[in-house]
């Protein structure tokens, strides 16, 4: 291990977090071959790569699995010879076996080789009850392949959080003994395996228990686990680590302690005590589900399984206290690790810094030698410091300011470079799923170049007032070179201390180059317009951000104005007019701004760091094509992926004459990468699918969505408001647009712009399928940008056989200000909805926080859905 200097620190600004894809459904593991492909599983069976040559996602191979109760497609490791024979390994759930097959396929190109797979390993479980199945799988460097399982295990109902020990007849479903404690078992465990090369397995030296099998499975080597759903072993050390996840009593009982996720190291076969104990051998006590009796606390220093198969007394081998552990609220040994909020612990990779490796990405020598480990519910990476014999050092937040969206797996590629598989938000297909790659650049770093402007269009002479946003990333000072030129005329240099004057008609650019005192350069460039004033247009009804009853027409209307349009005479000028006017409405099923907070994607990302939004607009023209045009120009390609590389090398260099007589400048401040990821997104964008209402002119009327009476969605109108006017002199026709949003008086919870610490949950009795629920204290919702004028309260759909909660309807910020507050009592039933009505007096537009409280306490309420209601009869 490298020693690196204390007063050497982590820059955190020299990271760089970069989307690979998105969209995932249930992404659970992915690996990185040493070519840089980046292969994922999702739960439902897809084997998908990513291909850093294209930095395009597609689906190698889908597997029939059963998915139910946490079962699926669960495990993945790439053999440490992949780049040879192809072999990839998979834990899967078939659907004509009960319980897990650990398999090896063959990869040859882009697909799975028909008849290649090898079963090494098949084990049952019962399909009787849902949970824990793990599934983790990583290779140590020894060649030895380490699987994961989970308990297999119901942790409702009797256990109330605490450990599932049911010994009564028929009751093994709800028996932790029967499988973690059971040294005949092969759930709850972390097995070690040697694959051969004939598609089998070796018994390696070490495990737990003796090849002969007498006094347990010989595979295993670590049991006493309760669900070690993501594992990791360095490379260097050959130590094993995994997070488990934990049970989940909110307080410490007669039955034994509350429930504490761990984080856990094994340099050594051995036994991790659950069920008889959990964190720092913490105890639970032996329990009479007949009678209700609470019996003695289990022994650490005699652990005996009363397991009645076993004999009533089976010694174990000692428990290993738990590395790292924490509960649901705040860990006093651990307190970098404090919630409050759910607990998913997950172990990844250790990093190993290599001085001679040459990428310009990788990761940093103040890193070397640490652990990272990550939490699913609570969004973060923190890395831990390890000493030269693998002792816990120091604990710290990875990038402290980022916020990861369920990160679910981490692998480092072979550029030294951290992979991160993100789930999303919420159960099943998530459109914030994604696959990032985080890179670490050392050295110098190419400035920014951005230009802040004043008007760009309008009649001459116009004054265009310019000024530079560029910056440097390690704060150098910047030299400037503003250039201006008008079409068909040669550049000419000029100074931005003052406006420009544009006294002649024609279409111009204005380009600024900044370099940095090692050369290092980036341009930006901005078309001005001169000869034609750009038109304005506005709404005016509905109110903006406001709340619409379904089952009535909603009237809208945009006011216009043009300064060369309106200027026209004649009668059919006005309708002229209204004929390059349009209102496209677009009713959805979710929120007004889906994916707000979702990070953009690369090629996204790097276009609004160039100058590409100048020219282009997704559903419009500006002085270019818009970008769905693009996209459907390179899908109708008979060789797309020529097409797509034509356009990098044409962005690159600039080109005139693809699109009509408008000029590109060459953009040369941008690597290959970086613009074949621009192309890729632009290539990804596909006209909306869902229904328009195209409404001619500035104004009409939009039919109800339900009659009275009737079920009524809920969601949001998305209005746009569209005129292009005539063009004037040597310019061509400028387009306004003007956008607006109302959403139905009922709205879902699930249709939150964003959440924290709950999750969404699937139900036929909420009323739009969904609910938010697994809700604790401090737990919250964001709905933005909401008009409150007008309405005098909210009625809130809820439920509760937890703790209830107080609910406060907070403005700007889960700490902001308070505008309402109802207390939820429990019902006793989680899905026997009842409304609770909460006044309102609030004005104005907000951000609004539904925060959730109940300080100590777990499991606290659902929530399906907020009803706002309206001062008068007439919804606005």
């Amino acid at each position: 291990m490298i020693q690196v200097p204390a007063t050497e620190a982590v820059e955190w600004d020299r990271f760089e977090v970069v989307e690979l894809a998105r969209g995932f459904d249930r992404p659970l593991e992915l690996a990185v071959a040493p070519d840089g492909r980046v292969f994922v599983i999702e739960l439902g069976g897809s084997l998908k790569v990513w291909r850093p040559e294209t930095h395009e996602l597609s689906e190698v191979a889908r597997l029939e699995v059963f998915d139910e109760q946490e079962n699926g497609l669960l495990g993945l490791a790439l053999d440490p010879d992949f780049a040879r024979n192809g072999w990839l390994y998979l834990l899967h759930s078939p659907r004509d076996f009960s319980g897990q097959h650990l398999s090896r396929f063959t990869l040859e190109g882009a697909r799975l080789v028909p008849g290649s797979e090898r079963v090494l390993l098949a084990f049952e479980e019962q399909r009787v009850e849902c949970c824990h199945h793990a599934g983790s799988l990583a290779f140590g460097p020894d060649g030895c392949l380490f699987v994961a399982t989970g308990d297999n295990t119901n942790p409702f109902g009797d256990s109330e959080g605490y450990a599932p020990i049911d010994l009564r007849e028929g009751r093994a479903a709800f028996d932790a003994l029967d499988g973690s404690a059971n040294p005949f078992s092969l759930t709850g465990k972390i097995l070690r395996l040697r694959p051969t090369a004939a598609g089998g397995y070796e018994l390696p030296s070490g495990n737990l228990f003796p090849p002969d099998g007498r006094a347990g499975r010989p595979e295993i080597y670590v049991m006493g686990c309760r669900n070690p759903w993501r594992i990791a072993v360095d490379a260097a050390s050959g130590f094993l680590y995994w997070g488990e996840v934990g049970p989940d009593a909110g307080a410490d009982g007669p039955r034994g302690p509350k429930g504490h996720d761990e984080l856990n190291q094994a340099r050594a076969a051995g036994n991790f005590g659950w069920p008889m104990f959990v964190a720092d051998n913490k105890p639970y006590a032996r329990y009479d589900h007949a009678t209700k009796a609470v019996g003695p606390l289990f022994d650490a220093a005699r652990p005996l399984n009363p397991l009645p198969a076993l004999g009533g007394a089976h010694p174990l081998p000692p428990p290993q206290p738990a590395w790292i552990y924490y509960p649901y609220d705040g860990s006093p040994e651990f307190p970098e690790l404090d919630g409050p909020g759910g607990r998913t612990a997950c172990a990844g990779p250790v990093y190993h810094f290599d001085a001679a490796l040459a990428s310009p990405t990788k990761f940093p020598a103040a890193l070397d030698g640490q652990l990272f480990v990550y939490e699913w519910s609570r969004h973060w990476i923190q890395t831990v410091e390890l000493g030269p014999a693998g002792e816990r050092g120091k604990i710290a937040r990875f990038l402290p300011e980022t916020r990861f969206v369920r990160p679910v797996d981490l692998e480092f590629g072979p550029e030294g470079a951290l992979y991160v598989l993100e789930y999303g938000t919420t159960w099943g297909t998530n459109a914030d799923s994604r696959l990032v790659r985080i890179d670490h650049h050392a050295g110098n770093r190419a400035p920014l170049a951005r230009i802040r402007a004043g008007a760009t269009a309008g009649r001459a002479p116009l004054r265009v007032a310019l000024a530079s946003e560029s910056r440097d990333p390690d704060g150098d000072r910047l030299e400037e070179r503003w250039t201006l030129t008008r079409e068909g005329d040669a550049p000419l240099a000029f100074a931005a201390e003052s406006p420009l004057e544009l006294a002649r008609d024609g279409n111009y650019t204005v380009e600024l180059v900044v370099t940095d005192p090692s050369g290092a350069h980036a341009r930006a460039a901005l078309p001005v317009q001169v000869g034609n004033s750009p038109p304005e247009l506005a709404f005016d009804r509905p109110t903006p951000a406001g709340f619409f009853d379904p089952t009535r027409p909603l009237e809208v209307h945009a006011l216009l104005a043009d300064l060369e349009d309106d200027a026209e005479e004649g009668p059919g000028s006005v309708a002229a007019q209204l004929a390059r006017a349009s209102i496209t409405a677009r009713f959805v099923a979710g929120p007004p701004d889906p994916g707000s907070t979702a990070p953009d994607a690369p090629g996204l990302a790097r276009m609004k760091q160039s100058d590409c939004f100048n020219c282009h607009a997704r559903e419009h023209r500006i002085v270019g094509p818009s970008l769905l045009e693009i996209a459907a120009r390179l899908e109708a390609d008979p060789a797309p992926d020529a097409a797509r590389r034509a356009a990098v090398q044409r962005v690159r260099a600039g080109s005139t004459g693809a699109w009509g007589t408008a000029a590109m400048l060459p953009h040369p401040q941008h690597s290959e990468d970086e613009l074949a990821a621009m192309v890729a997104w632009i290539a990804a964008q596909r006209a909306d699918a869902t229904p328009l209402t195209v409404l001619t002119g500035v104004g009409g009327l939009l039919e109800p969505l339900a009659r009275p009476g009737e079920p009524a969605p809920s969601g949001t109108w998305l209005l746009e408001a569209s005129y292009r006017d005539g063009g004037a002199g040597p310019i061509g026709p400028l387009t306004a647009l003007a956008h607006l949003y109302v959403r139905t008086l009922t709205v879902e919870a699930e249709h939150a712009s964003e959440h924290h610490g709950l999750a969404f949950l699937e139900s036929s009795s909420a009323s739009g399928g969904r609910f938010a629920g697994a809700i604790d204290h401090g737990h919250w919702l964001r709905f933005s940008d909401v008009a409150l004028d007008g309405l005098a309260g909210v009625a809130l759909r809820v439920s509760s056989a937890g703790a209830g909660a107080e609910v406060v309807l907070r403005s700007g910020a889960p700490d902001g200000a308070e505008l309402a507050r109802t207390r939820v009592t429990p019902n006793g039933a989680w899905e026997d909805w009842y409304e609770l009505s909460v006044p309102l007096a609030a004005t104005g537009r907000h951000d609004l926080f539904v925060v959730f409280e109940n300080p100590g306490q777990g499991g606290l309420m659902n929530l399906d859905a907020l009803r706002f209601v309206p001062r008068s009869s007439q919804a606005r």
